[in-house]
């Protein structure tokens, strides 16, 4: 899934807040940080003084380096996070009837997707290949994961949202109660924005340029996957990244679908379990506290699961 994402987030104006401390007065006002990390331009902005301010972005530099660093090709899998992101990829593969599977690296490389030489396969091709793709072989271990020869893992559908997760809450941590931190479409927002209302966050449109719709969110993360994030065109059809791995040709039925929760490491791996399932209710049932809007392929916008403040642009 998803590098680089589609989720943006509209607002324009700043608010200044006054802190009172013992002896001083800080001056806590709005902060924007541009970052590089995960293949894609990250962005990060915080209500904070400038000391800590400062802080704030070293912490976010150091959470994205681990985490990139630890899910990047032929990292080690013997790390307590790779076992607690894969037990969580794991959750989410059982639960969506296998739709989220972080096993399809090898189709990626079978498509032209890793190497950027796109093909079509013939159909004996993706069976082949089928036979090393499937989460359920995969077993951890106290030496690290047990992945079979031939295997590989694509942590491209939940990392990003893990290391917002784990950056968000190291900032929460240090007293920062306002922000925003979105790496590449994946995203959380807490606290009020510069102009002390909710969050207002553009889905992209998947066929046009500007917006869908703009939700508000507070407190809440949110993830995007399409099929216009990376695709190419063969014989007048679009073939994209997200493969269903159980027929090894990308997923049909959908435009984009964006998920909105209180972790962006399930709304992570939930856009991409939705985007391929033929049923995307069902697959939500599970998760309650999480909302989604769909865009078929024909266009048509529909929300399911928890209800969200969303509004369709004209």
């Amino acid at each position: 899934m998803n590098v680089p994402g589609c989720v943006k987030y509209g607002f324009l104006l700043g608010l200044l807040l006054c802190l009172t401390s013992p002896g001083c007065r800080r001056r806590e006002t709005w902060h924007t940080s541009t970052l590089l990390f995960f293949d894609t331009v990250c962005e990060l902005k915080v209500s904070a003084p400038e000391p800590l301010f400062t802080s704030a972005q070293q912490g976010v530099s150091q959470t994205f380096s681990e985490i990139e660093a630890l899910f990047s090709p032929g990292a080690s899998l013997a790390d307590p996070l790779v076992d607690q992101l894969f037990l969580q990829s794991y959750d989410v593969y059982l639960k969506s009837e296998g739709h989220f599977d972080i096993s399809v690296a090898p189709l990626s490389w079978l498509w032209g997707f890793r190497s950027r030489s796109y093909k079509v396969p013939d159909e004996a091709e993706i069976q082949k290949t089928l036979r090393r793709v499937g989460l359920n072989r995969i077993k951890p271990s106290p030496e690290g994961l047990v992945v079979p020869a031939g295997m590989e893992l694509d942590w491209g559908g939940i990392a990003k949202g893990f290391g917002i997760d784990r950056a968000v809450q190291r900032l929460r941590e240090d007293h920062i109660s306002h922000g925003f931190l979105n790496a590449g479409g994946d995203l959380f927002c807490w606290g009020k924005n510069p102009d002390g209302a909710d969050w207002k966050i553009g889905i992209q449109h998947p066929r046009k340029g500007g917006f869908l719709g703009i939700l508000t969110l507070s407190d809440m993360g949110a993830a995007t996957t399409g099929d216009y994030q990376r695709f190419f065109i063969e014989d007048d059809r679009r073939y994209h990244h997200v493969f269903d791995p159980k027929t090894g040709y990308p997923a049909e039925g959908k435009q984009s679908v964006t998920v909105v929760g209180p972790k962006t490491l399930l709304c992570d791996a939930l856009s991409t379990a939705l985007f391929v399932s033929s049923d995307p209710e069902r697959v939500l049932a599970s998760y309650p506290d999480y909302g989604a809007v769909l865009v078929n392929n024909n266009g048509a916008v529909t929300t399911i699961g928890k209800v969200f403040p969303f509004i369709l642009e004209p």
